[in-house]
């Protein structure tokens, strides 16, 4: 992920109410959610909800499917580890950290579920290497 799409994509997240769909929609991976599931589950009205999913849309960190009448609002979740990825390319500057929970490179981690898989980035620093948080 270059510099420009990681401000977008944080951008898109730097609001209430678009993080909580976009952390109801990561939840609901794979099958996704309609409008009204989300509308009803986190209390936005449709109008408002419809304007902060055509945001998520438009930065990449969601995607709509029609199903007959039906759409269906997915979170794009190998974007989400780009953007994931991507904070925490330089995390301990390339080396260990202090506390040795930081790999070299993400090879050190092999088997443990903790690389970014894809970025090419090392393993996170806690919390993510604790949590194991891969999508």
């Amino acid at each position: 992920m270059d510099e420009k799409s990681a401000v977008q994509s944080l951008a898109a997240l730097a609001q209430e109410a678009r993080l909580r769909v976009f952390r109801a929609l990561v939840g609901a991976a794979p099958q996704g959610m309609t409008p009204s599931a989300l509308a009803a589950l986190l209390d936005i009205p449709a109008s408002t909800l419809s304007f902060h999913l055509k945001e998520l849309v438009h930065a990449q960190l969601v995607n709509v499917e029609r199903d007959g009448r039906s759409l269906i609002y997915r979170s794009e979740l190998a974007r989400m580890n780009a953007l994931l990825g991507y904070l925490i390319d330089h995390c301990c500057q390339g080396s260990r950290c202090e506390d040795g929970t930081c790999a070299d490179s993400a090879a050190d981690n092999a088997g443990d579920g903790a690389a970014l898989e894809g970025t090419g980035a090392p393993a996170a620093c806690p919390p993510f290497t604790a949590r194991k948080t891969r999508c």
